[in-house]
């Protein structure tokens, strides 16, 4: 889920962007499959989607930056959708098949049968570019900048900071989290248009219960309703996603700002 960056998240502009082209990401890979193979696709379509993120920042969301964030909400939802129906006309309505080495996609023994080479992979791969996108954000100019942008964007800018280039990379290096995401994300859960759409408002939640602005938060954030979604699965089925609002209703409750968050985020 990481398919969710700093800059954009604060100032509410891409939400649907990120799950319209978290989806478009796995369609790129599955069109690229039979030519560069699975491995090829794992390393190009991200790359491949997060460029066409950087034309859709430049072209269209560029121009309601500093507006009432609800244009840029309905720009993104608004482009979600396109994105979806594109995906539908170009590939089908139905779920297309998502093919992964076999070797991965055996279990690792009979008696924990859900425990595939593919799913350690996921984790493994997670890990690695949370791990990155940490030092990005820490140890480079870059990162620095992004963080500081996040707090005071105008002094960014008196300082000398091109702040369009800022935000078309920022932009960027989020929408490549996205199409790694989805990319991901196929290879488990299928290949159909709205792959993206059933993670809109976990991650939403994800958000609010670890913290705006902490990363860190985020990921917590995403790992609790995760396990609390499939420890209720096996005793109330029914209450699966009810349980991740009842979370976060808690925390909003107890600590407004969520479990990590900044403070001054929540007013």
């Amino acid at each position: 889920m990481t398919q969710l960056l700093l800059f954009n998240v604060f100032n509410g502009l891409i939400v649907g962007a990120f799950y319209a082209l978290m989806a478009l990401g796995a369609y790129i890979a599955y069109t690229i499959i039979p030519y560069v193979g699975f491995w090829g696709a794992l390393a190009l379509a991200p790359l491949l989607t997060a460029l066409l993120g950087i034309v859709v920042e430049r072209v269209l969301i560029r121009r309601v930056y500093g507006r009432d964030p609800l244009y840029s909400l309905l720009l993104t939802f608004g482009l979600a959708y396109i994105f979806e129906d594109g995906a539908r006309f170009i590939w089908g309505a139905q779920s297309v098949p998502y093919v992964i080495p076999a070797w991965l996609a055996t279990p690792l023994s009979t008696q924990f049968f859900f425990l595939t080479g593919y799913r350690l992979f996921m984790v493994a791969l997670v890990a690695l570019a949370v791990g990155g996108l940490f030092v990005i954000l820490r140890y480079t100019r870059l990162g620095m900048r992004i963080r500081a942008g996040t707090l005071d964007l105008e002094t960014v800018s008196v300082l000398g900071v091109n702040v369009r280039i800022l935000r078309n990379l920022n932009f960027g290096l989020g929408i490549y989290l996205a199409g790694l995401a989805g990319v991901l994300a196929a290879g488990m859960l299928g290949l159909q248009p709205t792959i993206g759409t059933s993670l809109i408002m976990p991650s939403f939640v994800a958000i609010i219960v670890g913290g705006l602005g902490s990363l860190p938060g985020t990921l917590l954030g995403g790992l609790l309703i995760g396990v609390a979604s499939g420890i209720t699965t096996v005793f109330f089925p029914s209450a699966t996603e009810a349980v991740m609002y009842v979370m976060m209703g808690v925390v909003l409750l107890v600590r407004p700002r969520g479990l990590l968050g900044e403070e001054g985020r929540i007013h």
